[in-house]
């Protein structure tokens, strides 16, 4: 009985060290987010100046005909 009491008291013990910390890896969860965020709006602008430059140059290439 003894053991298992010990052996419940250090299950808890673990659960309580787990939750332990939350707050920065939260704050470090919403940085990468908007690191995400950030960096998927820059390589959506990239993509659009991309295809604007190539309907500059397929256009003239089409009135030409």
């Amino acid at each position: 009985m003894r053991k298992l009491a010990f052996l419940f008291v250090a299950m808890v013990a673990v659960s309580f060290a787990s939750c332990g910390g939350s707050t920065k890896s939260n704050a470090d969860a919403e940085a990468a987010k908007a690191d995400s965020i950030r960096i998927a709006d820059s390589i959506a602008a990239v993509e659009a100046a991309a295809a604007a430059d190539t309907m500059a140059v397929v256009a003239p290439a089409d009135s030409v005909k």
